[in-house]
């Protein structure tokens, strides 16, 4: 495993977010449901899922290429946008749900969460960013254990030992992992964001592995393979402060 690096611009390692018409969600986005199958909050999830596929399947029918997919969650104004809400809560269920029905495969996520009264769902064909990058925090961390072992975690904390929080307020995260091929790399989302303490701060002081997450208002997730790397994760990791209210998205 190597040690925390603090890296520069890396352009070619990030996907630009989709920008075409968006499709105006039926239905309000549902949060990941870790209840019983059958539970209300269950149900919910699967209409919201069923419905979002009937919207963006046509879209993808013309497609071709590696995609990109971006949701732009709209809160209602009395609801506090850094108080929960978590976006990849949102995103996960809604990726793995498109790429278990549809076949196709995302190498760029993204999420935002704003007041407005719709949410929009975007696909498009991935572009890489061309172009410099700034961000107020940058670090490269590399893991050799399992994703779902508390090592994981634990190898990403130890690394960011020398990375200062994020001031008060919202946060736009970009996490870049890579990864050997055949890999599930949405499966590495919650893990690594679960390690981000020394980023976000922690939320619950008795709880590790329960960063601010409720934070970050712009989720930008990407991938890229690399067959040298077999079973090891190689996650850049990119942290900005945001704007609290994001420009609504038409």
């Amino acid at each position: 495993m190597t040690a925390l690096t603090t890296i520069g611009s890396q352009g070619d390692m990030r996907y630009v977010a989709p920008v075409g018409d968006p499709l105006i969600l039926p239905v309000p986005p549902r949060l990941a449901s870790w209840n019983a199958s059958g539970h209300p909050d269950q149900v919910k999830l699967g209409e919201y899922l069923a419905a979002a596929e009937r919207l963006v399947r046509p879209r993808l029918d013309t497609l071709a290429g590696p995609l990109v997919l971006k949701l732009d969650v709209g809160l209602p104004a009395e609801t506090p946008l850094l108080v929960h809400h978590d976006l990849d809560n949102y995103l996960f269920p809604l990726a793995s749900y498109l790429v278990r029905r549809t076949g196709r495969q995302f190498v760029s996520a993204w999420a935002t969460k704003q007041t407005a009264s719709t949410s929009f769902l975007r696909v498009d064909r991935a572009q890489p960013v061309h172009g410099d990058f700034a961000p107020d925090r940058h670090f490269t961390v590399r893991t050799t254990a399992s994703s779902q072992s508390a090592g994981f975690k634990q190898q990403i904390h130890d690394q960011l030992s020398s990375a200062e929080p994020i001031p008060e307020g919202p946060v736009s995260l970009h996490l870049t992992f890579t990864l050997g091929p055949g890999r599930n790399w949405m499966n590495l989302w919650k893990p690594a964001i679960d390690a981000f303490e020394r980023i976000l701060g922690r939320a619950t002081p008795e709880r590790p592995w329960h960063p601010r997450d409720d934070r970050i208002v712009e989720l930008g997730l990407h991938s890229r393979t690399d067959t040298a790397l077999r079973h090891d994760v190689s996650i850049d990791i990119a942290a900005t402060e945001a704007e609290r209210r994001l420009p609504p998205h038409p």
